[in-house]
């Protein structure tokens, strides 16, 4: 996949063709947004490794407190940035709730957050 700045980034429907290619892939569920990615990030180099190169993780991002993006700089980690889930044009609630797993929409801030990414494979 090539590499993009934020402003270049392929849209959702570009990233269609890129996820036709995969025949199966990981969910990963927690309530922290930092255990997902680096638990995403570990599934994605073990398969790389494994053999299966085109391995991609999706999530959300929680490498650095203030993402650099968001004020137009480059990212600190290219490296280890992955797209988020939603942001590919994958319906998370739906994903979710086809695999039973636990998904609402927050109605208060102290609500327990349910973040998920994921690891497409093959």
């Amino acid at each position: 996949m090539p590499h993009t700045s934020r402003a270049g980034a392929l849209k959702p429907w570009e990233y269609q063709q890129i996820l036709e290619r995969y025949k199966w892939g990981i969910i990963i569920h927690a309530h922290s947004k930092k255990i997902t990615q680096s638990v995403s990030l570990a599934i994605e180099s073990k398969a790389f490794c494994d053999g299966y190169y085109f391995a991609l993780a999706f999530n959300d991002c929680s490498l650095c407190a203030q993402c650099a993006g968001n004020t137009g700089q480059p990212c600190r980690h290219p490296k280890r940035a992955r797209p988020a889930f939603h942001s590919v044009g994958i319906d998370v609630f739906a994903t979710a709730r086809k695999f039973d797993l636990p998904i609402e929409t927050l109605s208060a801030p102290d609500d327990e957050q349910n973040w998920y990414s994921a690891v497409f494979v093959e």
